[in-house]
């Protein structure tokens, strides 16, 4: 164990790792925003615009991550579209999350019991009244686990855009791998780093959780 180039590359890796968690924040952020338009459009009494979602859904859910970045990296000059490697980090991370985060977000909605759904209307609340006043608090303690699991996830697979030469903390890892050859002690450094993030996401899911049970229960 070479301790010595373990410390040495650290600072190196921890601004690769500053990266890792910019692209997973920016894409967790816009895959809350396709998981809420997929959401909105799987709840819609029109077949025209619940199919798109249920089609995008299965076609992510049903393709290889590696494969859709790909697709983003280099498919968007197909299009006259030009992605610098980050962008295209990001906006495939976002849609890829977004539709396992729309089936969290609708498997919590859905497990709210049907009743309290019925007695709402049946006191004069409108559907919207009852999903934001209703559905939602009770929902929102089974969304914050489900979205948790999905950031550490995310986190996990924010690694791969290492294949289009985004500088996160897996390519970092391989670099200086190139020029040290000794993949052991970097990757040991690397991993400890993922440790840190992943068990941060899930320190604070666990305070929110708390919290927000707490304020129901007032």
């Amino acid at each position: 164990m070479d301790f010595a180039l373990m410390w040495e590359i650290t600072p190196l890796l921890l601004k690769a790792a500053w990266i890792t968690v910019t692209i997973s924040v920016l894409g967790f952020i816009l895959g809350l925003l396709v998981a809420t338009i997929l959401v909105m459009m799987r709840a819609s009494a029109f077949r025209l615009i619940r199919w798109p979602a249920r089609i995008y859904v299965s076609v992510i859910r049903g393709t290889p991550f590696f494969v859709q970045l790909l697709i983003f990296y280099y498919g968007g000059s197909a299009f006259g579209i030009n992605l610098d490697a980050y962008t295209a980090g990001v906006l495939a991370l976002g849609l890829n999350i977004g539709a396992y985060m729309s089936e969290a977000i609708r498997g919590s909605l859905l497990a709210v019991d049907n009743g309290q759904n019925e007695a709402s209307r049946s006191l004069g609340f409108s559907r919207t009244q009852t999903m934001i006043s209703i559905i939602l608090p009770q929902a929102a303690g089974l969304m914050i686990r489900s979205l948790g699991v999905l950031a550490v996830i995310l986190i996990k697979g924010s690694s791969l855009v290492s294949i289009i030469s985004v500088v996160e903390l897996t390519y970092q890892s391989q670099r200086i791998i190139s020029s040290t050859y000794k993949p052991f002690e970097v990757f040991a450094v690397s991993a400890g780093l993922y440790l840190i993030l992943i068990y941060g996401v899930i320190s604070f899911v666990d305070w929110l959780y708390n919290r927000y049970t707490r304020y129901l229960s007032h």
